[in-house]
């Protein structure tokens, strides 16, 4: 690197280390950036003096859960706020859980619940620009490269990798509101470099309305023969001398030569690959492109990736009968018999393989979504958008688990 890059370098370091810190995440509740980006750059730091964490998968749960039938019940609310479900004990004394993840109740030992987090935006797109980067979200939907970072694009930056390693992936596609591409999941002001190298799983249902064929550059380039890419590259070279200079032919040579030196020689290939896995393990995670993504977000952090980020419920969890988290309408139901089951399988199963396999602790996981749901139930029997208390669950990576940070009220209304 030049003197010049090496100083934009650490100048760009500097500015995210002063913008962010771990404090400010509990005080302000920032939302994913707050808390993965520093303590991600702080673990790795520190794995240089013991700490055990290498990796993050972060699970970004579309549409916004809600806290009340999840990780923090409320038996005790107002006759009509509290709901058809039922709180269950954990692993944890004096801790409950909605009774629709037994699973995961199972796991709070593992677990650090934060049931204090907020914000101040109440629409999808802007609440995913404020929980993913940690900023105010802008006016607008429209990408922009002045945009803050997304968490993958600033591990991208920052982050050195062997060649056909990603340093960060998001998988299975992005994220959307009403058709309109979210802002905040790309590189902005990093540039194009850091935009999200994007990959889908091989194999699981598809999601409902959505093709299994969005956003996947990588992962065709993956599924390509080495004879075909080395077939192709030297017409590809002749288009690059004409067309190299142009923004979108950079972003596409960058999935380009990522995937041409993982179809070389690179571990990531082979996690790529399920049918190497064991059919047990896939069958506990689940058929269908949730639980195979977090599948897949295992084995790619065991081949060395840093970072991959899960967008579980973009209009499907569970395969074609599934639906998003976004419950205005028809909620419980959706909840008790979509949703809720699936996930708390899928992400069971997650934590059951980091810690047989003995990785947990060197992987991060963390559970994030839009914002809470309302205390109070509308006339559709949903609840709506309530950015002013939420929950984040986080696991693994040498945290302390069996622990809950911060509380809301009996309503679950109020931190």
């Amino acid at each position: 690197m030049s003197r010049a890059g090496l100083v934009g370098f650490n100048r760009e370091r500097t500015i995210l280390r002063q913008r962010f810190s771990r404090r400010s995440f509990i005080q302000d509740g920032v939302g994913l950036a707050g808390l993965t980006l520093p303590t991600f750059f702080g673990l790795r730091a520190d794995a240089e003096s013991g700490s055990p964490a290498k990796s993050c998968i972060v699970i970004y749960l579309w549409g916004g859960i809600a806290h009340q039938e999840s990780w923090d019940p409320k038996p005790e609310a107002l006759s009509e706020l509290r709901g058809e479900f039922q709180p269950i004990s954990t692993a944890t004394p004096g801790v409950q859980f909605s009774e629709h993840i037994p699973l995961m109740a199972k796991h709070s030992e593992k677990l650090a619940v934060i049931r204090s987090l907020n914000h101040h935006v109440g629409a999808h797109g802007g609440a995913l620009y404020t929980s993913i980067t940690g900023q105010k979200a802008p006016l607008g939907k429209a990408k922009d490269r002045k945009n803050w970072p997304s968490l993958t694009a600033m591990v991208s930056r920052f982050c050195e990798v062997p060649g056909g390693t990603p340093p960060a992936i998001a998988m299975p596609y992005l994220n959307y509101d009403n058709g309109a591409l979210i802002q905040g999941q790309f590189g902005g002001w990093l540039g194009v470099d850091y935009d999200p190298i994007m990959m889908r799983t091989p194999a699981g249902k598809p999601y409902g309305g959505t093709s299994r064929y969005t956003n996947s550059e990588l992962a065709l380039k993956l599924e390509l023969g080495r004879n075909r890419v080395e077939g192709r590259r030297t017409l590809r070279e002749k288009l690059e001398r004409q067309v190299g200079a142009q923004a979108d032919f950079k972003r596409f040579d960058r999935f380009r030569q990522m995937a041409a030196e993982m179809l070389l020689s690179s571990p990531v290939k082979e996690a790529y690959d399920l049918e190497n896995e064991d059919p047990r393990i896939r069958v506990m995670y689940g058929d269908h492109i949730g639980g195979q993504s977090m599948l897949l977000a295992r084995r790619l952090t065991e081949a060395g990736v840093p970072v991959v980020q899960v967008n579980a419920g973009a209009g499907d969890l569970a395969g074609g009968s599934g639906d998003n988290w976004d419950t205005h309408r028809g909620h419980f139901p959706k909840m008790k018999k979509r949703l809720l089951p699936v996930f708390d399988r899928s992400l069971s199963a997650l934590l059951t393989d980091l810690e047989q396999r003995g990785s947990l602790d060197e992987t991060l996981v963390v559970v994030v979504t839009d914002f809470g749901r309302t205390p109070k139930i509308n006339k559709n029997g949903g609840r709506d958008h309530f950015p002013a208390v939420f929950t984040q669950i986080m696991a693994g990576g040498g945290i302390r688990g069996g622990q809950v940070y911060g509380s809301s009220d009996r309503d679950g209304a109020r931190p």
